[in-house]
């Protein structure tokens, strides 16, 4: 049951789909002053699950979590914000329940910070719709809110193949010396991605043709060989006059405002830029539509980015910061004077203040962004996913976003942020998981290897062979860093076969996929939402079950050569090293030490079940689905979801199969 308690006006996030007519009741559980604040007594045992993109573990108890999207690339451990905000939140305990905080502004979730045994939640303002979903358990819980919030966006199939990608890339030759190298090396491949290298001056919609002189034809060329290129779109527009972008945003007032009524400057990759009013239709739409420029040439994928929106600076911000330092640097700078230069140029990057200088048109009316601002980045990627849907009907594109809100995932996925080359960032990524499901984010995936940092050949690997597993599978490292194409490591055979395991499990992933999203359920799951009296999986947030078959458990810790690994069932333990040369062994129920050498993937089939596997290719349009088999117990079945893997609807092409 979903009861929905209203306070004030609260601005229309379009995050439910769902009409839910508000109760006159007093909302449950918890103590509401009217004001933005929401106070609950947690008991000792009470796990809380959710808040999608957030770390720390997945029983988020024990820290304070600020909802504000934010450019944050450092996700240690005392990180409060990152790109994403997903109000979700389910108590579970002697009473479990789910509540959704729907507010499109800046919200702090203090679960047992300031005190163990209180929960407190604060909206910046008394405008704000909660809701409150009551089920069997866990399970039941999310699939009411998962269809209360709509259908997760589906992706082509094709984007389940393994990517490369590099902030780095600077002409046709890196991306053909990229595709060749995995070619060369017999890995499979079906992506490689475009950063900002490929545009003219940071320019959206726009290419460098010194760099990529013919980018249609070199598109075509990846295409015949199975590999799509897949472009960045950044949310900043550069300020040039001449720029056709920039001209007729100004012309037609598409961008942000500032408090006189002109358009708002930021600066980020270009230099001085302006915003797109995403939450303005006609602004969506017109941006929306730009995207045609790329589609025209053959790319039916995009990455979106830059669009918490990051702001490096801004013009009045950077001047006072400029006349302040010139006024330290003639004087004699000691440690307070110090500490202050270093703290207004690293203020300058992402100031909380600076969201509050602009305004967006929606319905005639100027609203501040910091009231809306993580509605950002979701509204950048619905744009381009119904101009998307008119230009090109027919088939899927492939979108994901960097900053997310509720609701996005019906535009398309994200993935996981800037992370770092850092064993923590393995488990952190599968840590996430669970909750950006159970707010509807399906096409997910960290940065494989680590985006930030000399990433090291063993990382690379066991990383792999986590990821592997995931929807969204991307190779991508910053600018700077050491080189981690695949085929650059000593152990570049079994990398590769980590990459052929991986397609030799697609028609697995991609049918638990479907089902997921088909059905408002989660492909990944904490061990305790399917065994819930069972103290150690309560206790266990370093496994996952993956669909309804599967188990992961992947090491995360430098040199290790195995790991602690609990059963809660019977299950077969898998050992690979190549995709068609295995071991099988049936594990008891109950706590067990598993080795696992460097150049092993272990995971684990639940009891009587099996899994379908197929022999992999070269790119997933290759993959012969004749070729099934099967992995497992034998005398069960599993049942088979398949479509053609690019209309836009599912159901259209979609195969039930019950395989025995």
């Amino acid at each position: 049951m979903i009861k929905k308690y209203v306070y004030g006006n609260p601005f229309s996030t379009e995050a439910a789909v769902e009409n839910i007519i508000p109760s006159e009741d007093s909302i449950p559980y918890f103590e509401a002053d009217g004001q933005g604040n929401f106070t609950l007594t947690l008991a000792e045992n009470d796990i809380v699950y959710g808040l999608g993109e957030q770390i720390r573990g997945i029983n988020k108890r024990g820290w304070e979590y600020v909802n504000w999207n934010y450019d944050n690339p450092n996700h240690h451990e005392d990180a409060r914000s990152l790109y994403g905000s997903h109000n979700f939140i389910i108590i579970s305990g002697a009473e479990t329940f789910g509540a959704f905080f729907d507010y499109p502004g800046k919200m702090t979730f203090d679960i047992g910070y300031t005190k163990r045994s209180e929960m407190h939640i604060h909206a910046e303002s008394s405008d704000i719709a909660v809701y409150i979903i009551t089920g069997e358990d866990e399970k039941d819980i999310v699939k009411q809110f998962r269809k209360l919030i709509g259908r997760s966006y589906i992706p082509p199939m094709w984007a389940f193949g393994y990517g490369q990608s590099r902030w780095g890339y600077k002409d046709e030759k890196d991306i053909r010396n990229a595709a060749e190298g995995y070619r060369a090396a017999g890995i499979p491949l079906d992506s490689i991605y475009l950063d900002i290298d490929y545009m003219e001056n940071y320019k959206d919609f726009t290419v460098d043709n010194k760099r990529f002189p013919d980018l249609k034809k070199l598109t075509a060329e990846m295409k015949a060989d199975g590999i799509h290129l897949v472009p960045i779109i950044d949310a900043g527009v550069k300020i040039e006059e001449g720029y056709d972008v920039y001209e007729e945003g100004v012309s037609n007032n598409y961008f942000c405002k500032n408090a006189e009524g002109g358009d708002f400057v930021g600066a980020v990759w270009p230099g001085k830029v302006h915003f797109p009013d995403f939450l303005n239709p006609a602004a969506r739409e017109w941006f929306g539509k730009k995207y045609e420029v790329l589609t025209s040439i053959g790319i039916d994928g995009f990455w979106n980015d830059m669009n918490e929106p990051a702001i490096f600076y801004t013009e009045d911000r950077l001047a006072d910061t400029l006349s302040e330092i010139e006024k330290l640097a003639s004087g004699n700078m000691g440690i307070d004077e110090y500490f202050r230069f270093t703290g207004m140029v690293a203020g300058l990057n992402g100031n909380i203040g600076d969201y509050d200088k602009f305004y967006h048109n929606i319905n005639g009316e100027m609203v501040n962004h910091s009231t809306v601002h993580n509605l950002y980045g979701m509204n950048m990627t619905r744009s381009a996913f119904e101009a998307l849907e008119k230009i090109e009907p027919e088939k899927r594109t492939l979108f994901f976003s960097r900053s997310s809100y509720i609701g996005a995932h019906r535009y398309g996925g994200i993935w996981q942020g800037d992370n770092k080359s850092w064993w923590s960032h393995i488990l952190q990524s599968m840590q996430q998981l669970p909750a950006l499901n159970m707010a509807g984010f399906l096409f997910t995936g960290s940065d494989t290897g680590g985006f930030g940092c000399d990433t090291t050949e063993d990382l690379v690997l066991r990383w792999l062979q986590y990821s592997l597993f995931t929807p969204l599978f991307r190779n991508h490292a910053a600018e700077g860093t050491r080189d981690q194409e695949l085929y650059r490591f000593s152990t570049v055979q079994a990398m590769g076969e980590m990459i052929k395991i991986r397609y030799s499990l697609i028609p697995y992933l991609y049918s638990e996929f479907l089902k997921a999203a088909l059905n408002n359920e989660m492909m990944f799951r904490p061990l305790s939402f399917d065994f819930p009296n069972d103290e150690d999986s309560l206790n266990t947030d370093d496994q996952l079950l993956l669909g309804n078959e599967l188990m992961i458990a992947p090491v995360y810790k430098q040199n290790a050569k195995g790991r602690c690994v609990y059963l809660p069932e019977e299950m077969m333990m898998v050992r690979m090293r190549k995709h068609d040369d295995f071991d099988t062994e049936i594990l008891p129920r109950g706590h067990h030490y598993v080795r696992a050498e460097l150049e092993e993937l272990v995971f684990f089939i639940r009891s009587k079940k099996m899994i379908p596997v197929c022999k992999p290719a070269n790119s997933t349009d290759k993959i012969d689905w004749n070729s099934i088999t099967y992995l497992g117990y034998a005398d069960c079945t599993y049942t088979l979801y398949k479509d053609n893997g690019i209309s836009p609807n599912p159901e259209d092409s979609l195969e039930i199969t019950e395989l025995r």
